[in-house]
């Protein structure tokens, strides 16, 4: 008589008949006993029911408009106080500078998130999206992490939803997934005592989606976190999707020690991101897009993780500053030339799309968005 499945037969059983991983399984695959490669393989096998070897990119940019923030959190390094000779505070003149060079340079999507000074009211933040959308009004305005938008609320004496749909009203239509770090209380109370804690950085995701407003997520690894307390924070992203439907994507962000209160640590290992990356893909079931952000894992990395169940190197990130001040030695931008090369070389089929992930399609006259990528590439 044979005898009892082995958890590599398991799993692979699971994924051929695409049921849901457990929490079990989960905590498992994290475990260096599990082969990379197998590991990768499955997360492949994955990305392709979704994605075929469709792999998306985006030209687009980020605006940080201030490093001055009143939380300082231990794990960041990008946080400045007022009157440190590294702080800095955009004018809106020059915000709407920097985003009139994004439009130039044919960025489809602004990626705005910051600091939070102690002095400045909602309506500043606001005024930002306003003056941005009203210059270039199609560009997609991807701004303000859920921690921000509680913020917002609180200094506003408003709800979650009354802020959102403000600022959809002045061009907002996207979150991004920052602030989400790990959800787990304890772990939270270490690295990130002042932010906005997991149910309200949820609540602002659920809200934003039942409003139409779609979302990133994001998971930072690689500090004080256990491997459970990782597939407590993916599965409480997949009960959520399950709820809502909004998510876009996940972007899985290693943790970049120097700068921080936790500069002993050492960065995680680049087969500890790829296999992030392959898990995050197997236990999001019902997420689109698994990101590969080549700021934060480096650029050969992210090429990497597109074996590995990722279908996004995000875009060409022009003006990013967060990674780059807790030391990230990526380059501050790619071009859209080196993109399609590093999606080529792997045998994918790079498509750009905008920030709600539709088809851009360029010619003489400019670019225009097309109908959603799913409408074209998902296989499932």
């Amino acid at each position: 008589m044979a005898g009892a499945p082995s958890f590599v037969d398991e799993i692979d059983g699971k994924i051929s008949r695409r049921n849901r991983l457990s929490a079990e399984d989960a905590l498992r695959l994290f475990d260096p006993s599990v082969d990379l490669h197998q590991l990768g393989k499955w997360a492949d096998e994955v990305r392709r029911q979704y994605w075929g070897l469709a792999t998306f990119y985006a030209v687009n940019a980020h605006i940080n408009p201030t490093n001055i923030c009143q939380y300082r959190c231990p794990i960041c390094a990008y946080h400045r106080p007022a009157g440190d000779p590294e702080a800095w505070l955009l004018s809106v003149d020059e915000v709407l500078a920097q985003a009139a060079e994004a439009d130039a340079a044919g960025c489809t999507e602004l990626h705005i998130v910051g600091g939070l000074p102690p002095d400045k009211p909602y309506g500043w933040y606001r005024q930002i999206l306003q003056v941005v959308h009203e210059a270039f009004p199609r560009l997609g305005l991807k701004a303000w992490s859920a921690v921000e938008i509680a913020h917002f609320a609180k200094i506003a004496g408003r709800s979650i939803a009354w802020v959102l749909e403000d600022l959809r009203s002045v061009g907002l239509v996207s979150l991004p997934g920052g602030g989400a770090e790990i959800f787990a209380p304890a772990i939270r109370k270490q690295i990130a005592p002042a932010k906005a804690d997991a149910e309200t950085w949820l609540e602002v995701h659920r809200t934003a989606h039942r409003l139409g407003i779609p979302s990133n997520a994001t998971i930072l690894y690689g500090h004080v976190e256990t491997p459970a307390d990782r597939v407590d924070h993916l599965l409480r992203l997949r009960a959520l999707q399950d709820e809502t439907g909004g998510f876009q994507a996940l972007v899985p962000l290693p943790f970049h020690p120097p700068g921080t209160q936790f500069a002993h640590l050492r960065r995680v290992s680049p087969l500890e991101d790829l296999r992030m990356i392959a898990v995050s893909r197997l236990v999001l079931d019902n997420f689109p897009h698994i990101k590969a952000y080549w700021v934060s894992l480096t650029v050969p990395i992210a090429q990497l993780a597109l074996e590995y169940g990722a279908d996004d190197l995000d875009g060409t990130v022009r003006q990013e500053k967060i990674f780059h001040q807790a030391g990230s030695r990526s380059p501050q931008a790619v071009t859209v030339t080196e993109l399609r090369r590093l999606i080529q070389e792997v045998g994918q089929v790079p498509v750009e799309r905008d920030a709600l992930y539709r088809r851009v399609i360029r010619d003489d006259a400019g670019w225009q968005s097309a109908e959603p990528v799913s409408a074209i590439y998902q296989q499932a």
